[in-house]
């Protein structure tokens, strides 16, 4: 590995050691065993480099996800089960990748003190979006469209709060089923269909 990745591996290793706020330049710089002018060489700033970290472990994650419901997918024929073996494969990260979890929550809570770090992962959302529409559908990429971009938010918002609810009460998380469960009730009640009934 050059320089340039050295850091992002020092970065993630401190970001799940340190949280986002605690980790300094010479964090970094000793976790990857180059320089401290390093980061401003290939970064340009330790909150860059740090982002960028993120945007990476994150798209980490959801390979690896993607990796164990691709495995899993000859298991889980229709759509429904695929669903339910979907989020059930995201719990299980949760307990993984809980520090990555951490983090995120982390960094969000800054947002609001840092408009540097807003427009950064304001500027990644579509793409996190349209990562997660294929990931649940089990596919490698999808088109950017106005369709594929809503289906993602849906996604987003439905792993943002099942994460929330993870971390504050491990236990009491909807697990697969249940999220199917919800999603059938909601989906009758908005769109004025009977929910189907419970196999």
């Amino acid at each position: 590995m050059g320089n340039r990745e050295d850091l992002l591996v020092g970065a993630k290793r401190c970001l799940y050691e340190k949280g986002y706020a605690r980790t300094t330049a010479r964090d970094i710089a000793s976790a990857a065993g180059v320089s401290l002018a390093a980061i401003g060489y290939h970064y340009g700033s330790k909150d860059a480099l740090l982002i960028q970290a993120m945007i990476e472990a994150m798209g980490e994650w959801g390979d690896a996800v993607g990796g164990l419901l691709a495995d899993r997918r000859g298991a889980a024929a229709t759509p429904e089960e695929r669903f339910v073996a979907a989020w059930d494969r995201v719990l299980e990260s949760f307990v993984e990748h809980r520090e990555l979890w951490a983090v995120q929550f982390e960094i969000s809570a800054r947002t609001g003190s840092s408009p540097e770090l807003q427009e950064a992962l304001a500027a990644v959302q579509r793409s996190g979006r349209l990562g997660l529409s294929a990931l649940f559908q089990g596919l490698e990429e999808v088109p950017d469209t106005p369709d594929e971009l809503a289906r993602g938010a849906f996604y987003q918002s439905l792993l943002a709060g099942l994460a929330v609810q993870w971390f504050t009460a491990p236990d009491q998380a909807p697990d697969g089923r249940e999220l199917l469960r919800g999603l059938r009730l909601v989906g009758g009640s908005v769109l004025g269909a009977p929910a189907p009934a419970e196999p």
